[in-house]
């Protein structure tokens, strides 16, 4: 009788023990944790793929020289030492921030497409470089589809690279100071952000 006992206890603990962990393997609470938890990694680690593929090479600040037969705005809507907000996200922490104009040049901004120098992957629709940036481009502007050597070095890899140009806008362009809305990080002589790309400050 004593021996059934301790063979029936120990069927009542092994059943007991089978009931929990099926529980705990079929809970919901569980399963949406670990399904938050792998995208939560899968979310960080896109989030670091846009960040490399889009501007994670970028001279955010750069040197107040200009290129010589670039033209001083005759009138600018922003004038330079006014203050502005920037509308555009070129990077992290640049939307919504208070620029201070240092310049602002009437010229051709293009967005173009190049493959480093340096051997990195293919950049696309890049935003800006200026007509005056541009290997020997001529008087007139480029159209969508030609190719034009770079002179600029925004990001590394681009100086002396060949570029497609995606598109051509003529307007006016600023060079601005400002600091990352992310992380208080001052940004100074930051080419270059469009007319458009800047609203009044309050």
């Amino acid at each position: 009788m004593k021996k059934f006992i301790i063979i029936l206890t120990f069927l009542l603990a092994f059943i007991v023990l089978a009931a929990c962990r099926e529980t705990e393997e079929t809970n919901p609470e569980n399963a949406k944790k670990s399904d938050s938890n792998i995208e939560e990694e899968t979310g960080s680690e896109s989030k670091e793929e846009m960040d490399g593929m889009d501007h994670s090479d970028m001279n955010m600040s750069g040197s107040s020289e200009v290129p010589e037969d670039l033209q001083k705005a005759s009138n600018p809507t922003y004038p330079e030492g006014s203050q502005a907000i920037i509308k555009a996200d070129h990077m992290e922490g640049m939307n919504g921030a208070e620029a201070t104009i240092v310049g602002a040049y009437d010229t051709t901004v293009y967005t173009i497409s190049y493959t480093p120098t340096n051997g990195g992957e293919k950049v696309t629709d890049h935003k800006w470089v200026i007509h005056e940036e541009l290997e020997k481009p001529g008087a007139d502007p480029l159209e969508a589809g030609e190719e034009a050597i770079v002179n600029a070095d925004h990001m590394e890899g681009m100086s002396g690279a060949t570029a497609e140009i995606d598109s051509a806008t003529e307007t006016t362009v600023y060079m601005v100071d400002f600091e990352l809305t992310t992380s208080n990080e001052q940004v100074t002589n930051h080419k270059w952000v469009t007319e458009d790309e800047l609203a009044p400050a309050e």
